[in-house]
């Protein structure tokens, strides 16, 4: 995992979030939760203006990934 964390970085934004919220659905989250929850992430420390809707998504998805993964 990158020291320093983007947007961009989906996937290891979505296992994070998953660590910190394990019992938390992903399709559950609100985005301005999501947004919130990112930006508050050690690692994380890209602009947190520079989110958008489609970047979100894709944490989101990276995240339901993760969090289907260890439902199974």
């Amino acid at each position: 995992m990158p020291p320093s964390l983007k947007w961009t970085d989906t996937e290891d934004i979505g296992i994070l979030l998953h660590e910190r919220f394990p019992n938390t659905d992903p399709l559950t989250a609100r985005f301005t939760d999501l947004h919130t929850w990112v930006c508050e992430l050690e690692e994380f420390k890209d602009d947190p203006r520079a989110s958008n809707e489609a970047k979100l998504e894709a944490i989101q998805m990276a995240w339901l990934e993760e969090y289907q993964d260890a439902q199974d």
